[in-house]
């Protein structure tokens, strides 16, 4: 099957990145853009250039199975490496895996390994870091590249530092990127002016939706349970009032995907709606189960298909036109992988309703636009004022967070803390900064050029 032209260009440019380069590179897709077919043509091309195996890496067993067999597509093989999805064997130079059984095997995957291909990168977790660096130790020249619709996570703003056309992402908006280059990017707008996704019309809810006006993010990313527990649940009428209101907007639509906050709230959900087109789907469904319930929803046997948390990525039924929000997310790329369920294109679809009964949208939202969240890093957020610090190699004006422990020192161009007659304050690692950046944002992790 032939790339589209855009698809065709993002392998374009990270091949050209990797050719030259053993810096880690990233590429931005919307959902629905095709990452799987993208991931294939990039698996092909190195393997077919080096000889060398390259391992694609996914979260879940459906993102696995279906990145293999849009490679499969092709009529090349592959392996399967994935407890989860079935198959564990490396007959085939092109492994498609997941995260925790390449773990339990990494000697494995310690030499002859030209790439490793991370598919939903912004979830980037330590296991996937450690493999890497396994791998990497078995081969320093080894290539990682990331795709991934939604380039940032909470706290740490953007997950790599240089945009295409050479703008560097600062402390501001980035912490510690674990990616170099965005080397292609293909948005949400684009492709829906292009004609490869349905438009997303924001719904206005006919009821009251739930109050999280108390609801903040803990250290850990997340709600804390007595919030999320005050928010949702035992809220009986409020609910059955959304669900009513819901099924009403929906009543000429072919398929509804609720996203409740629990599991509990979740059956509260199923208690309004109609049973014999409901089903509900949380992370304690058995797999065989669930594997029933999502078949039926994609044959449209059911209408209404409720989901805790499970369902936000890797999974396409592209008949869903409405989808309902029923819970304050903690990022915006939450809810943008969320709302990303209902834009792929289908029969007798002209856009996807979204009907959201928190405040989601005006918290990640601000400027009104669904495709422009407000991004920032935390971390360097915190750290105070900030300061201008002129790159004394290369000139780049970076832009640090002043470290309030030399806030009282006069500062030089260059960022570095002055003592009383005006030289740089000297200590046994060079000049002492008075700023937390690391480094110039313009300069590359590494000067030289490499090749495969």
């Amino acid at each position: 099957m032939p790339l589209r032209p855009y698809q065709q260009e993002a392998h374009d440019a990270a091949w050209q990145h990797v050719k030259t380069s053993i810096e880690t590179c990233l590429i931005e897709a919307a959902t629905g853009a095709g990452k799987s077919h993208i991931i294939a043509a990039l698996a092909h091309t190195i393997h077919g250039h080096t000889g060398k195996r390259v391992l694609c890496l996914a979260p879940s067993a459906e993102l696995v199975t279906q990145n293999r067999e849009k490679f499969l597509a092709t009529g090349n093989r592959a392996s399967m490496f994935s407890a989860s999805a079935g198959g564990k064997e490396l007959r085939y130079p092109v492994v498609f895996g997941s995260p925790l059984t390449v773990k339990n095997r990494i000697s494995r995957f310690a030499d002859g390994y030209a790439a490793v291909i991370v598919d939903e990168a912004h979830g980037l977790t330590p296991t996937l870091k450690s493999i890497i660096d396994a791998m990497r130790a078995g081969n320093p020249k080894l290539r990682v590249i990331g795709t991934t619709a939604t380039p940032y996570r909470m706290g740490d703003g953007y997950i790599f530092r240089m945009w295409p056309d050479g703008r560097v992402n600062d402390d501001y908006t980035t912490r510690d990127p674990y990616f170099m280059n965005l080397v292609s990017r293909i948005t949400a707008p684009e492709l829906i002016g292009m004609g490869f996704l349905t438009p997303p019309v924001i719904g206005t809810p006919g009821a009251e939706g739930y109050d999280t006006s108390a609801m903040q993010v803990n250290a850990r990313g997340q709600f804390d349970k007595a919030d999320v527990d005050k928010a949702y649940h035992g809220k009986g009428r409020l609910t059955s009032q959304i669900v009513a209101d819901v099924i009403e907007q929906c009543r000429n639509r072919q398929g509804v995907m609720f996203f409740a906050a629990t599991i509990q709230h979740a059956q509260e959900v199923m208690e309004s709606l109609p049973p014999e087109l409901s089903a509900i789907v949380t992370g304690a469904t058995p797999k065989r189960e669930r594997d029933s319930i999502l078949a039926r929803f994609k044959d449209r046997q059911i209408k209404y298909l409720v989901n805790v948390a499970v369902l936000t990525t890797g999974f396409d039924a592209p008949h869903v036109d409405c989808i309902a929000i029923l819970r304050k997310t903690e990022s915006a790329g939450l809810w943008t992988q969320i709302m990303g369920r209902g834009l792929r294109l289908c029969d007798g679809k002209e856009n996807c309703l979204v009907l959201d009964y928190t405040t989601n949208i005006d918290d990640h939202f601000p400027d009104g636009d669904l495709f422009d969240p407000k991004i920032e890093a935390k971390r360097a957020k915190e750290k105070g004022a900030g300061i201008k610090a002129i790159c004394p190699a290369c000139s780049y004006e970076n832009e640090f967070g002043l470290n309030p422990d030399y806030s009282e020192y006069p500062i030089d161009e260059n960022g570095y803390c002055l003592d009383l007659e005006g030289h740089q304050v000297e200590t046994d690692y060079g000049p002492l900064p008075a700023h937390f950046g690391r480094r110039c944002n313009a300069m590359s992790l590494k000067s030289a050029l490499w090749t495969l």
